[in-house]
């Protein structure tokens, strides 16, 4: 409850600075509810009663501004040369009074958007204009940001009257994808007298667009690409990012994109086109944002304060696909892991809990933590599966060793994400590891049993696809992972032939190795999915660069890859070229203590046969 201060008790030098946080209230006794924003500062008492009076209006339900309040608020601007803004509510009741400046008014933070089934905040934004500027972008900003039931500026004469009225509301989708719609009057007094009407019919038009989408339990989500200077891979980059959404779970129900000389250093993307984002996610009732692009920390705090849409970038939904698909205790373990460092420089902007990652696409793995676990905790947690990570990889380490002191031979199974790896992996070994035509469908490393023609045995390890710009999070915490590849004898690099950006993808492969210091391990390429292209393209592939061409879902393609195989060991002198099998075609003893018991045959054998 505001009381009034006492005459004596202010000086008029401090009682003008003042009105820059004071409630209205101090201004107009009978409005305790009506605040003030902007400064008022050298404004003079007569111009503070004219506040008062336009506090005093009360607008029809049915009318967007009456006569009466829109001279008024235009003789204000034009004897303060001030823009002024109000916010009206449906009852027709002033909440809000912001003085701008000579150009345009700032809207001040007005909280969420309520609740319930509206759509619409239930607020207009009523602006002078003055030099008959009209709407401005700042305006239709206002209008979709804050959503609002409509924004309208009404035009300054030169006589200090009210002119002629420019105003605008939303729309639901349609053929034209336009985001509102504009009308304009000569004057306040024309102006159609069914407002109120107006909009509810308007947000029942919302309601029924909402109400005719298909409801499925994935997240609807906008993917927005920045395409900069010499991104000459932004197409296969958008249909990348659209197959990583795909995984995550999400529906994405339009794709964004914005050509620009570089990333906006402040919100990635223009102001103008996040507003219109904001718009068309509201037509089509998504509430994620999906960034192709990495985000920095200063950037996604800004376009989250732009924006009532949930944001993540192309990392945080790496890491969610991540989240899901791990399965083991270390592989979730790396995955909290990641996600923590990415999130630690990025908990300062969220408010007072950690809503971000309260659950649903870039919110999983440590979810439950809220805000409150400041940094110095998040560093703590850090630490703590730091050393659990490292005393599992000494495990690791540990029953690496022994497959080495058994002399078997190691094979690895490295290559782009969805390349077909695990469902080679199965078709050798009789396995049903799981595989989807999804991206990172498998994340835990799996190791089988494999018997190649010279009747010898290898260990055959399937690993994480890899994916261009892997970041930088994720290569570290899953190093420890990868280190199954260090003792490895041969990498199968696995690439999928049919993929229009196969030369791309067995590049990013090959830098990827690199940067893990694997690139001196012997390789051996397989076109997969060769089924997928005629003979002349298969032909065309195999002269550019000699590789073994297989359909990992036919068992009769494998011979080949199992002969190139045995004959790279027995060179290597890993196998012997002739002899007997040293170990028993059913072997049921795990290769490591995380995978399940199996039995491992060739392509030429029927598990019928050898279980009698």
């Amino acid at each position: 409850m505001c009381s009034a201060p006492t005459r004596t008790a202010l000086d008029p030098r401090t009682t003008a600075s003042l009105f820059i946080h004071i409630p209205l209230c101090f201004l107009v006794k009978r409005r305790l509810h009506l605040s003030v924003h902007g400064t008022t500062r050298n404004l003079k008492a007569s111009q503070r009663k004219a506040l008062e009076k336009i506090g005093d209006q009360r607008v029809r339900r049915d009318m967007l501004i009456t006569p009466e309040l829109a001279d008024r608020i235009a003789a204000f601007s034009a004897d303060t040369n001030r823009a002024l803004g109000l916010l009206i509510d449906r009852r027709g009741r002033i909440q809000d009074v912001v003085i701008g400046d000579h150009q345009r008014i700032y809207l001040p933070d007005i909280g969420r958007v309520r609740g319930g089934g509206s759509r619409f905040r239930g607020l207009r934004l009523i602006v002078t204009s003055l030099r008959g500027r009209g709407l401005t972008n700042d305006d239709l900003a206002d209008l979709s940001l804050s959503q609002l039931d409509a924004v309208a500026a009404v035009e300054v004469t030169a006589e200090g009257r009210g002119g002629a009225v420019q105003w605008a509301h939303l729309v639901p989708d349609n053929p034209a994808r336009e985001l509102y719609q504009k009308h304009r009057a000569q004057h306040a007094n024309v102006l159609p007298e069914d407002f109120s009407d107006f909009i509810a019919e308007l947000e029942a038009e919302f309601e029924r667009a909402a109400a005719e989408t298909v409801v499925t339990n994935q997240e609807r989500a906008m993917l927005v690409y920045v395409r900069v200077q010499e991104d000459f891979e932004a197409e296969s980059r958008i249909k990348e990012l659209e197959a990583l959404c795909d995984t995550a779970g999400v529906e994405l129900v339009e794709t964004y994109t914005q050509s620009r000389q570089s990333l906006d250093p402040r919100y990635g993307i223009g102001q103008g086109a996040l507003a219109d984002i904001e718009l068309r996610a509201l037509q089509l009732g998504a509430d994620v944002l999906v960034f192709g692009q990495d985000l920095s920390a200063s950037q996604l705090r800004n376009i989250t304060g732009k924006t009532r849409l949930r944001v993540i970038d192309r990392t945080q939904l790496i890491l969610d696909i991540f989240a899901q698909r791990a399965q083991s205790a270390v592989g979730k373990l790396q995955v909290e892991l990641a996600q923590l460092k990415y999130m630690l420089p990025r908990l300062s902007g969220k408010g007072t809990s950690m809503s971000r990652l309260a659950g649903g696409i870039g919110g999983r793995g440590p979810g439950e933590t809220k805000l409150e676990t400041d940094r110095r905790r998040a560093r703590d947690r850090i630490r703590d599966f730091e050393k659990r990570i490292e005393t599992l990889r000494q495990q690791r380490e540990i029953r690496r060793k022994n497959r080495q002191a058994s002399g078997i031979p190691v094979i690895a199974i490295v290559g782009y994400t969805n390349a077909g790896k695990s469902t080679l992996l199965n078709t050798l070994t009789e396995s049903n590891v799981l595989s989807e035509d999804k991206l990172f469908a498998t994340l835990d490393p799996t190791t089988r049993r494999l018997r190649v023609p010279s009747a010898r045995e290898v260990v055959l390890t399937d690993t994480v696809g890899f994916i261009r710009d892997l970041p930088d999070a994720l290569k570290e915490a899953f190093r420890a992972t990868l280190e199954e590849l260090d003792e490895a004898d041969l990498l199968l690099h696995v690439v999928d032939a049919s993929d229009p950006a196969v030369e791309r993808h067995m590049e990013s492969t090959r830098a990827l190795l690199h940067d893990l210091e694997l690139d001196e391990i012997p390789r051996m390429l397989v076109y997969n999915k060769i089924d997928r292209l005629d003979d002349e393209s298969r032909e065309a592939l195999l002269y550019q660069e000699d590789g073994v061409a297989v359909s990992a879902t036919d068992r009769e393609s494998l011979h080949v890859l199992l002969e190139a195989i045995d004959q790279f060991l027995v060179a290597m002198g890993r196998v012997d070229a002739i002899g007997p099998p040293q170990y028993p075609v059913h072997d049921d003893t795990a290769v490591t203590a995380e995978e399940d018991d199996a039995h491992f045959v060739t392509p030429d054998e029927d598990p019928a046969e050898l279980s009698t």
